[in-house]
């Protein structure tokens, strides 16, 4: 059984995961961001203090063997913004509610997944309360992840302000494993945010396994404006370090004309490759779904690209 291992966050996260937890004979553990500090998620860290647990949902979800109705209500949002429960998710709420109770943000989080029937394992990258720094090409300081695409501004860099120390378990699953997906996701708040933690980049470094980056489809306004394939890679490699990633996943379909118009409106593009070529393996894969509103890769796809990854590693 391969032992796989999903790096990142955010929603691309979760459509990665249901795409493998289709796949047979694999051991799938997904070590998720607790940046945030948006929303819902934000609200309830900084009443209790305790890490984001949005995308830790979503993860659960995803990985869900069946969807019930549990799963279902774990998505519902109330109505409203900020005032009592309006605007915040219930399934936030619960593993609030988990964490008060048994005094552990992980025992909450092993407790629901055991209530969704998750397939697989689910850890934060580390059980701190973090908050996430970016400087921007002006040198201007942005703090707070929600607030970082914000900003009309290059990215230089992120980073936190304190020592960040990675989740052990996330840090044995990254030695043990046989390949490890880094992305999809917002590449400097959803993804890098996992890798800079120094215990989650040196297992990644020290690591035997075949490593791919899935890179994103679409540029993301305020936070990769105009990327290419190569800057996407560029900005992890200084981020961590040279040839993190040995393969880098790449879209080959696009959608039609009228939503890339739409796209194009908001400032979003299409990821191109600009160069011949690269000290990383390019694979290009049809792996979007563009037959609805928005361009999205499809989980159907991924579990039938990785299922022949697997064959031929």
């Amino acid at each position: 059984m391969k032992k796989v291992v999903v790096i990142g966050g955010g929603s691309g996260q979760s459509v990665i995961l249901k795409g493998l937890k289709q796949v047979a004979d694999i051991d799938i553990t997904t070590i998720v961001t607790v940046a945030d500090d948006g929303g819902s998620t934000g609200r309830l860290r900084r009443q209790y203090h305790i890490p984001a647990m949005g995308d830790i949902r979503n993860v659960m979800c995803a990985l869900a063997k069946e969807e019930t109705l549990f799963t279902q209500l774990m998505e519902y949002r109330f109505e409203g913004e900020s005032e009592d429960i309006g605007g915040h998710n219930l399934g936030n709420l619960i593993l609030t509610a988990l964490t008060e109770k048994s005094g552990s943000f992980m025992d909450a989080i092993s407790e629901i997944s055991k209530i969704v029937n998750v397939k697989g394992t689910i850890l934060p990258a580390t059980s701190q309360v973090i908050t996430l720094f970016a400087r921007m090409s002006d040198g201007t300081v942005v703090r707070g992840e929600s607030n970082i695409p914000n900003f009309d501004n290059r990215i230089r860099e992120i980073f936190y302000d304190e020592k960040v120390e990675a989740d052990p378990d996330a840090v044995q699953a990254i030695l043990d494993a046989d390949i490890i997906f880094i992305g999809i996701g917002s590449l400097f708040t959803s993804v890098l945010p996992c890798l800079i933690i120094e215990g989650i980049c040196d297992a990644i470094k020290k690591s035997k396994a075949t490593r791919y980056y899935m890179c994103n489809a679409m540029t993301q306004p305020g936070e990769t404006d105009y990327f290419s394939v190569e800057d996407h890679v560029e900005a992890l490699e200084k981020h961590t370090f040279k040839g993190i990633a040995s393969h880098v996943i790449v879209t080959s379909n696009h959608a039609r004309d009228e939503l890339m118009k739409k796209y194009a409106n908001k400032g979003a593009y299409p990821v191109k490759i600009r160069q011949n070529e690269h000290d990383y393996e390019i694979l290009q894969e049809d792996l979007l779904d563009v037959e609805g509103d928005y361009i999205r890769h499809d989980p159907i796809k991924i579990r039938d690209y990785v299922i022949r990854l697997l064959k031929e590693s």
